[in-house]
């Protein structure tokens, strides 16, 4: 696998290679097969907030084990216990509520490889979820072992691991019960292989799920897969603290990869999440009713409009965001699905900003960026 500087995004095993190195040295507890870390491990991966030294390369080092979600723990342990069992977990929530950003660092922690996925979509065949052939050897040789081509499901049976499918909602019925004889009997049937005709899942073989609340309806799952996978919610951020850590976090993460030193002030990242707040829940910290808008304003979302901010003053301001750029930047957010959401901003800045703006500077630059945003 290239190194991590040489990819635009790693996936998590290697970003975070010495962590997950440093949680393995310090491992004692018990195992599920073929596991990487025990479930105890797993769980601190995820939660981070310890320090472990560690043998990386040749020298020892102290190792910050970081937080990867924010959500609540006794719904990740939920998570991790159904992976250790036959069940399959379907992470189910809210576009942007980090269902994908979980599923990679549970799989990463647990196999040390997150890259057996599966993106579901309207045109994702039953070969990408069992296996496909080699055309032209199959003409000129007939079917044999050397000519199949194995899916991630089937890798991840053959090496006894996690398999990661995104989006199973967005596929059609037909792709979604060829996952049916794989959970209840863990094996897939070759029938051009008389001689070697079944594939066996190893012991550690299970597959995670995701699926967005919003595609709900568009091809549901039937009644005989719904039994076969532990529904899991991933809720919207509850907390505005932790959401603002959340944004905070990331986007330090962000402006490290993309190496833009950045000032990054908590009044403009408190001003955000409390617009995101309000316009989401369709109430003022006042109590006041206001529209709410069609799309989903997730942290996800927040995450985005800072980094689109913090490119914004680096690339054409003198590198401090205010929350006049955060205004610039939020209308790609919220008039997404739905032109006439663009009223749900014209409302909220007139009622709810305008007022602010009598006795607060950041809400007064928000107030007059988004007046002038929005014509």
């Amino acid at each position: 696998m290239p190194k991590a500087k040489q990819q635009l995004r790693a996936p998590a095993e290697i970003q975070y290679k010495d962590q997950l190195t440093a949680l393995k040295q310090h491992d004692e507890g018990n195992k599920p097969a073929n596991w990487m870390l025990s479930p105890r491990s797993v769980l601190t991966y995820i939660f981070g907030g310890t320090t472990l030294k560690a043998k990386i390369g040749r020298s020892y080092k102290d190792i910050k084990i970081t937080p990867k979600f924010f959500g609540d723990r006794a719904l990740v342990e939920k998570a991790i216990i159904t992976l250790a069992s036959e069940r399959a977990l379907l992470l189910v929530g809210e576009p942007g509520t980090g269902k994908s950003w979980l599923s990679e660092h549970l799989t990463a922690a647990i196999t040390g490889c997150s890259t057996l996925t599966i993106q579901g979509t309207a045109g994702t065949t039953e070969e990408h979820t069992k296996y496909s052939w080699n055309i032209a050897r199959i003409i000129a040789e007939g079917p044999n072992e050397d000519n199949l081509i194995p899916s991630p499901t089937m890798q991840a049976m053959k090496q006894g691991t996690l398999l990661r499918f995104e989006e199973i909602t967005r596929c059609v019925p037909d792709v979604q019960d060829s996952l049916v004889s794989i959970l209840s009997d863990k094996n897939i049937a070759i029938p051009e292989l008389p001689e070697s005709n079944m594939v066996w899942a190893q012991p550690g073989f299970n597959i995670i799920a995701t699926a967005n609340s919003r595609d709900q309806g568009v091809n549901d799952l039937s009644a005989a897969l719904k039994r076969r996978f532990n529904y899991i919610y991933i809720p919207i951020v509850a907390n505005k603290q932790t959401e603002i850590k959340i944004v905070k976090e990331r986007v330090s993460q962000l402006t490290q990869h993309y190496n833009i030193p950045v000032n990054l002030p908590h009044s403009v990242i408190d001003l955000l999440a409390t617009v995101f707040r309000e316009i989401r829940n369709g109430e003022t910290r006042d109590g006041v009713g206001i529209k709410q808008a069609s799309t989903t304003l997730s942290t996800a979302e927040a995450i985005a409009v800072v980094l689109e901010s913090a490119l914004d003053v680096q690339y054409f301001g003198d590198g401090k965001i205010t929350s006049a750029d955060i205004a610039k930047n939020l209308i790609g957010s919220v008039v997404k699905e739905d032109r006439s959401d663009i009223k749900v901003l014209k409302e909220y800045n007139t009622l709810v900003a305008k007022k602010r703006a009598k006795d607060d500077k950041e809400w007064q630059l928000f107030h007059q960026a988004m007046t002038k945003a929005l014509g």
